[in-house]
């Protein structure tokens, strides 16, 4: 249905020649505030609210990268032993999953800007106060308390920039949120040559916890609230008014009643993803969500060492992730618009083909700089890019009812898999693999992703969806 204006005639048919919605209590009409947002260029306000969360987006990168450059200067200064960090990294990726599956279910139920501001605070806040601890201890509870924050925040902006986008660009907007992350490893990178020398770790953190706590007062004073959230909680009509004159300034808001095509007032829960045949997809897309972010917190946190292993220098192993976050990079900006054009299963396939591809050729391959730096980029545009692609996945298959909460549930298990690649490159040094053994095992998982994705998309296509979920 779309709706540009509702201006009905004496039939009862829109100007449009299309049926009207029927006529809401005090004669006014009613329109589908999805049809009203899907007919219209993106306001103002909706490029803004994108943009504050793409903003958010970035801290995730920014403090991924920071507390691994930090971590010898952290040691030497409070001296702890550097091999003793490994908790210190697992407890705010733990942090990251916890609070992505419980802040993802309290947004279904509370809101998505209440949820989202409370997040940044307490990332904000935590990220500050590791500048302040001495012992080991007080980094194992900061570094947890600043990945809750962050794993809170992650679900509400995918929500929000999702329902505040026409169905057109709903894809680009998600997936460019996640350009920010590997965006944010580099700012941190940068950030952290450049004071680290001067000033020490703990201004890093100072600017790690300032700028969550600045952009926490933006979202505060500039976010709207998710539109479709306020009609599918059942708020009052004045707050959605005020809304949508900024998006659809040339309907009268005082003449049409906006709606939604789901209520749910009871706010959405863990077992509801399970429910009314939800199950194997939500199993289906859990696997690549888990075994692709397996893949990415291995590459980040063990590439360089690898590298280094197999004999290249150590300048040659930060050169390759940089390539790989710039192609982490161009991946999340290219894959809203290929998602659109080609469609989202077969560009998430080719990405999950690629990144084996590229690891086959670092196996078969003599490894010189080049080859290292050309599929280091290559494999960060397709892991990263498919991880964007993924996130927009979630936020398409779930109703707007639940939709915090199944993003929130998929980026917990995939936190999951960010513990684990960690572990598992510890463990395969252990064992002593060498260079191309490690590459080797790395084929694993982009297959088994690439046949999970295969699998969800038959299974939609063999399930009806009902009307007005995918939005």
């Amino acid at each position: 249905m779309h709706i540009a204006h509702v201006t009905p005639d004496a039939a009862g048919r829109g100007k449009s020649g299309q049926s009207d919605r029927p006529l809401a209590i005090g004669g006014r009409h009613e329109a589908l505030v999805g049809d009203v947002i899907d007919a219209r260029p993106m306001s103002a306000l909706q490029r803004f609210t994108v943009a504050l969360c793409m903003l958010v987006a970035v801290l995730d990168g920014f403090d991924t990268q920071t507390i691994g450059f930090l971590a010898p200067a952290i040691s030497a200064d409070l001296h702890i032993p550097l091999h003793q960090f490994g908790p210190v990294f697992t407890a705010g990726l733990v942090g990251l999953m916890m609070g992505a599956v419980v802040c993802g279910t309290l947004a279904d139920r509370y809101g998505r800007k209440k949820i989202l501001i409370a997040s940044t605070l307490v990332f904000g806040a935590f990220a500050l106060l590791t500048a302040y601890a001495t012992t080991l201890p007080q980094l194992l509870v900061v570094r947890f308390l600043t990945g809750v924050g962050l794993g809170g925040a992650m679900p509400n902006i995918v929500a929000i920039a999702s329902e505040f986008s026409p169905r057109r660009l709903a894809r680009i907007s998600v997936t460019l949120l996640f350009c920010g992350m590997p965006a944010g490893a580099v700012l941190g990178g940068l950030v952290s040559a450049a004071l680290l020398p001067r000033f020490g770790w703990h201004a890093v953190f100072y600017v790690g916890g300032g700028l969550p706590l600045i952009i926490a007062a933006a979202l505060a004073a500039w976010m709207p609230e998710s539109v479709r959230y306020l009609i599918c909680r059942g708020d009052a009509n004045l707050r959605v008014n005020a809304i949508m004159r900024r998006i659809a300034p040339d309907l009268d808001s005082n003449a049409v009643a906006f709606v939604d095509t789901v209520r749910a007032p009871g706010g959405a829960t863990i077992r509801q993803l399970f429910t009314n045949g939800r199950a194997p997809t939500t199993i289906l897309l859990w696997i690549p969500y888990f075994l692709n972010l397996m893949v990415l917190y291995f590459s980040i946190s063990w590439l360089p060492a690898v590298l280094v292993l197999n004999g290249q220098n150590v300048s040659i192993g930060i050169e390759a992730i940089t390539a790989f976050s710039v192609g982490g990079i161009i991946g999340s900006i290219a894959q809203g618009k290929l998602m659109n054009r080609f469609g989202v299963t077969p560009v998430l396939f080719t990405e999950f083909i690629l990144y084996m591809a590229f690891v086959a050729m670092l196996v078969l391959l003599p490894l010189d700089s080049a080859l290292i730096l050309a599929c280091t980029l290559g494999a960060g545009c397709a892991v990263q890019g498919a991880q964007a692609g993924l996130n927009s996945l979630a936020a398409e298959i779930y109703p707007v009812s639940m939709r915090a909460t199944g993003v929130g549930c998929a980026l917990s298990v995939g936190r999951i898999g960010s513990i684990l690649g960690p572990i598992a490159g510890t463990l395969m040094l252990a064992q002593h693999w060498n260079a191309r053994q490690i590459f080797l095992s790395g084929l694993v998982p982009g297959a088994i992703a690439a046949l999970a994705l295969l699998s969800g998309a038959l299974l939609q296509q063999r399930t009806r969806i009902p009307a007005g979920e995918q939005r």
